[in-house]
């Protein structure tokens, strides 16, 4: 199992560096830091559903492989993560899984439930144990892509994309005794998929989806009160659109996030202005391919996007759009490894944590948060790394004989996270020429088999 050490190894006003234009979103005294062990669940964690609870302790629920791949639900107690309730507790394999947290603080999760002819199912806990709301395997047929919300008078709704005889998006609530159609079924022309429901201010469901009656581009429904109508246009995206993730801004505008196939397969957002979808900066903003986009709003009302970039080795990373273009929250691709299914919520005093699995670490589930890095800093781990001099003009030589490993990945990004330079060793000791470096800050990230050291230096 990875650790991640954050090792500050100076502290010293930026004019040292000399004037330089940077974008102040990217706050370098905070770095993507691990919330608890990384990789802390038993076995595979796929499908991971990451929310707050009233406790404001982060809580991850996921399809759990060394509990027969049933449902398990996790959380942050502060020190570890703990089980909430029985590890496995569906009665069989789920798929989609979807965590909110209802209007009495009571954990609900909704998934399709392959041990009952794939329908969707929802559970929630009630202090002792997790019990069925309503029937089990409810939806008509096969509930793909199922996507759990709360209404603002405390129902829970469900969307989930139809198969087969039900080839269609439908939307269901519980009414306290059972689950019932919202509208007309079917509400939408063809099947969706990458189904994300939201509510709005006013209490109106919407849906953002992949909608194959429009090749597969953007629809986004919203019902209002009598029927489903299309917000916008159908198929209001360039082309294709994968990974579809729906949220409300700030002024009640929605905002959709996908996977652009009209631009690399990159990440693009969009929102709808009253009269038409727009787009928020350029569209493709991504490194490089964007998978598993997950958009959310800060408590400042900013958009931010977590997803895993090709363009970073497929890593994780964080952007948020300042108005005028998306910027990097802390490093990109600052992960350990490769990050799938990734997941972004904020807790109620607006840190950004984000959740993902890890194929290189046997798809267990890891959970990050951007904090400070002076946090749990010590003498002694500074004392493990040296890196001079520092400001550097031409040479810069890193010394590590300290840390005892035979395989050292270094890699030097500026302030931006734009890669400089990226070196193999197994040496402890090496020099790095950096008299082309602009003057400015730079990060150093050295991957050894065990774990990560994050320095900083500047260019004069």
């Amino acid at each position: 199992m990875k650790s991640i050490i954050y090792i500050l190894l100076f502290f010293i006003p930026i004019f040292v560096c000399g004037q330089q234009s940077f974008d102040n979103s990217m706050t370098t005294n905070y770095m993507w830091q691990n919330v608890g062990n990384a990789c802390f669940t038993a076995g595979k964690a796929y499908w991971p559903s990451l929310v707050f609870n009233s406790s404001s302790q982060p809580c991850l629920a996921f399809r759990d492989y060394a509990n027969g791949r049933k449902v398990t639900a996790m959380k942050f107690d502060g020190t570890d993560w703990v089980t909430i309730g029985s590890a496995g507790f569906s009665e069989g394999v789920a798929d989609y899984i979807s965590l909110a947290y209802g209007p009495s603080g009571e954990p609900y999760v909704a998934f399709m439930d392959s041990s009952y002819s794939h329908k969707a199912t929802v559970m929630k806990f009630d202090g002792i144990n997790w019990v069925y709301i309503g029937s089990r395997g409810f939806s008509p047929d096969f509930a793909l892509y199922t996507s759990l919300a709360f209404s603002p008078s405390g129902e829970p709704y469900v969307a989930f994309g139809g198969y087969c005889a039900y080839n269609n998006t439908e939307v269901m609530k519980f009414n306290g005794t059972n689950w019932v159609n919202v509208g007309a079924v079917p509400l939408s022309a063809g099947t969706g998929y990458y189904i994300s429901l939201a509510f709005d201010s006013s209490g109106q469901p919407y849906i953002a989806y992949s909608d194959d009656a429009t090749l597969f581009k953007t629809t986004v429904m919203k019902f209002d009160g009598y029927n489903w109508v299309n917000v916008g246009s159908a198929g209001f995206s360039a082309g294709e659109a994968f990974w579809t993730c729906l949220a409300f801004g700030p002024s009640n505008e929605p905002y959709v996030a996908y996977q652009d196939s009209v631009n690399s397969y990159k990440a693009t957002v969009m929102k709808f202005d009253g009269t038409n979808w727009v787009n928020v900066g350029v569209p493709g903003f991504s490194q490089g391919k964007a998978d598993y986009p997950s958009l959310a709003f800060s408590p400042s009302g900013e958009p931010y996007l977590a997803f895993q970039d090709y363009g970073y080795s497929l890593k994780a990373r964080v952007m948020k759009f300042n108005g005028t273009s998306w910027v990097n929250v802390g490093l990109p691709g600052f992960s350990s490894d490769q990050a799938t299914f990734t997941r972004l919520a904020f807790n109620p005093s607006g840190q950004p944590y984000v959740a993902f699995t890890e194929p290189m670490n046997f798809n267990k589930a890891t959970v990050m948060k951007y904090d400070s890095v002076y946090d749990g800093i010590n003498k002694h781990q500074q004392q493990q790394l040296s890196i001079y001099p520092n400001p550097a003009t031409i040479i810069l030589t890193m010394s590590f004989d300290k840390i005892a490993t035979d395989r050292n990945f270094i890699e030097i990004s500026d302030i931006r996270g734009l890669k400089m330079d990226e070196i193999q060793t197994s040496e402890n000791k090496i020099a790095i020429d950096v008299r082309d470096y602009p003057s400015g800050m730079y990060f150093i990230t050295l991957n050894t088999s065990k774990s990560i050291y994050i320095a900083k230096f500047c260019k004069k």
